[in-house]
């Protein structure tokens, strides 16, 4: 299975697995949990039983081994023992600091009797059948750093996973920007040899007497000039950018101009503007490249024949262009697909259009486009902002 042309599917086996081990892990951490639980519960049960055994014995003296191995012997579970009254008598395992006064640490042993109190129910020592004393006690550091270990185990699975998810999107992004750069860069050298030839069969057109005058000579200048505009932005794909401020009325207007006598004269074509004088930072160039890909989709999605309208204006400080066309619209869905290297609608072409438009805004100009509004047989809006 080919990785990247499958992403999607390794993206959800990833997540799975990470899933699987995750719940696995805080399943058998629970088991071995409930296991320490048990045997701290027949601990603290046996801690009783040797206490109850001195309190019934006489003298007590028979208990002294017992009371030494089970009782002294217990180096890690946090235990209290209280009197009838529930006040502290003696305690185990618990954190006193030894410059505290009496009344401030009793008041802090009965503050990890409430606490012990919410976790395990205490346990009684009677004698005769009357009530004697009280057992406290809470689970030990290593069950209580083993409660939250899967929580922990998760938290490092998941970074793990956005980490290599990061590094996935990251080379494949990148191996991207390779190809594209390299297919930019040869189609650039591709062009150099018949424009040379272009140029100076012009240069014979118009220097000929019978055709002085003659508007094909202009326009093919027009093409010609064209042509070194397209090989120029190839040949800097992958460079960065020379950005100059410009009006951008006037650089979408040229553009427009040289359009409209080379797509169908059934499009009618609008600009709009508030300000003719809005100035912004653009690459004349490839700015003038994402506006054209947009107008030529636009023309398209209408089949020829419709009305495409482009609105300058400011809004928060920043320049607004919508382009708006009366073409057969797409669904919500298609919203962020159409950006992606590859999608089209079109029987023809490769699906690069949109993708290099969204890569000469945002990543060249520090820009922003979108769907502003579209729906099926409504036609389509575009937003920039720059």
């Amino acid at each position: 299975m080919d990785i990247y042309e499958n992403k999607s599917v390794w993206k959800i086996i990833l997540v799975v697995s990470a899933l699987i081990i995750a719940l696995g892990s805080l399943w058998y951490t629970n088991r071995l949990v409930k296991v320490l639980a048990e045997g701290e519960k027949k601990q603290i049960g046996l801690y009783a039983k040797g206490l109850q055994a001195i309190t019934d014995s006489e003298t007590g003296e028979n208990m002294t081994f017992l009371f030494r191995e089970i009782i002294e012997a217990n180096h890690s579970i946090p235990v209290i023992l209280t009197d009838e009254q529930g006040n502290p008598i003696s305690y185990k395992n618990i954190d006193i600091d030894s410059q505290w006064t009496e009344k401030k640490k009793d008041v802090f042993l009965k503050e990890q009797i409430l606490e012990m109190e919410e976790i395990h129910p205490k346990i009684e020592i009677s004698y005769l059948g009357v009530v004697t004393n009280y057992i406290y006690y809470k689970n030990s550091w290593v069950l209580a750093q083993l409660q939250y270990y899967p929580f922990l185990q998760l938290s490092v699975i998941g970074i793990f996973m956005f980490i290599a998810y990061l590094a996935f999107s990251s080379s494949r992004r990148a191996e991207q920007n390779r190809v594209w750069v390299g297919l930019a860069k040869e189609t650039a050298h591709q062009l150099g040899t018949p424009l040379s030839s272009l140029m100076a069969w012009t240069e014979i057109i118009k220097s000929d007497p019978r055709l002085q005058g003659d508007p094909m000579g202009a326009e093919l200048t027009k093409d010609v000039d064209r042509l070194e505009t397209i090989t120029a932005r190839f040949s800097n794909i992958g460079s960065k950018p020379a950005l100059k401020e410009e009006r951008i009325a006037t650089v979408i207007g040229g553009l427009i101009d040289y359009l409209r006598k080379r797509i169908s004269a059934k499009v009618k074509i609008d600009i709009i503007t508030d300000d003719l004088l809005l100035k912004a930072n653009i690459n004349t160039s490839l700015f003038g490249w994402a506006i054209e890909n947009l107008v030529k989709n636009a023309v398209d999605a209408m089949e020829g024949e419709g009305e495409l309208s482009l609105h300058i204006h400011e809004l928060h400080k920043k320049i607004i262009i919508d382009i708006k066309d009366s073409g057969k619209g797409m669904s919500r869905s298609e919203y962020k697909r159409i950006f992606k290297p590859g999608y089209t609608t079109k029987s023809r072409g490769w699906g690069l259009g949109l993708t290099l438009v969204k890569r000469i805004i945002e990543e060249y100009h520090g820009g922003k486009i979108s769907v502003l509004h579209s729906a099926p047989g409504k036609g389509t809006t575009f937003r920039i902002e720059i």
